[in-house]
């Protein structure tokens, strides 16, 4: 017959094991609040037919100076994707502003809802997936025309940032303990702060990934990343991969592609401007 003292070590063994197990899903989700300052020089707005500035005389004053979405990791094996709430990416908006309105829209120009018309977004689906493994991430971009879906697909190389200095400080953030370090980076100080009770290594700023552990929350005068909650769900493998059709191609060849899908909405919206003149 075993000692107690001895039975006792072993189920508390036994218990930390299943605590541990608890605080390290394999599958699930990590959901964010984001913050970011807008960057203008990287906005792009038509108004009347006619591509203009920020900061111009004929750019709207009322543009806003930060925008705040949520953002998702999705995880399952060694395999990860993002997914965010918000319209439009990749730094760039396109605003097209009709002065006068017309019948039939609808927008905050006045009580028939009519006057100025807003359209925010791009013609395309830009989708983010991750190996965890080999800590590799790969942009898919999957473009809809005359009904068709072709799906491209690259390979972004990690580049960590460097300078990383450890502060020895440490919090609780959606129930991990969490380790704040300091990075310089884009000419800021950003803190961050991670955890190694997870069983991979993720930041939501690629370049702020640390050597091992998933960034929970980060902060700077310019943008902000928090997690609100880490979540265990039963995710296909399958649903965090990228699509098997998809087209390889080099980064450069991959943003010709999504400068002309762009372009090509730009000429789209021009061209319904004059027509309705």
């Amino acid at each position: 017959m075993l000692p107690f003292r001895f039975v006792a070590i072993a189920l508390f063994g036994l218990s930390l094991a299943s605590l541990t197990s608890q605080a390290q899903p394999t599958a699930g989700r990590i959901s964010y609040e984001v913050m970011q300052k807008i960057d203008f020089s990287q906005m792009r707005m038509v108004i009347d037919g006619q591509e203009v500035r920020p900061g111009s005389a004929e750019a709207p004053t009322d543009l806003p100076e930060t925008r705040s979405f949520t953002q998702q990791f999705i995880f399952s094996g060694h395999y990860g994707k993002e997914e965010q709430d918000r319209n439009g990416g990749n730094g760039i908006m396109i605003r097209q502003v009709v002065r006068d309105g017309g019948p039939g829209e609808t927008g905050p120009g006045g009580p028939e809802g009519r006057g100025n018309r807003n359209f925010t977004g791009r013609p395309f689906e830009r989708s983010m997936f991750f190996d965890l493994t080999a800590q590799k991430t790969l942009e898919v971009l999957s473009i809809k025309k005359d009904s068709v879906t072709r799906h491209y697909q690259t390979e972004i190389p990690l580049k960590r940032a460097t300078g990383w200095q450890e502060t020895g400080k440490t919090k609780k953030i959606s129930g991990y303990t969490c380790k704040k370090a300091t990075v310089p980076f884009r000419n800021l100080s950003y803190t961050v702060w991670y955890t190694t009770e997870l069983p991979f290594t993720y930041s939501p700023i690629s370049s702020l990934t640390p050597e091992k552990g998933v960034v929970l929350q980060i902060e700077s005068d310019n943008e902000a990343f928090r997690a609100t909650k880490v979540a265990a769900q039963d995710v296909k493998e399958s649903d965090v991969i990228p699509p098997k059709t998809a087209q390889v191609v080099t980064p450069d060849e991959l943003n010709a592609i999504r400068q002309k899908a762009m372009a090509d909405m730009r000429q789209q919206m021009m061209n319904t401007f004059q027509n309705r003149n």
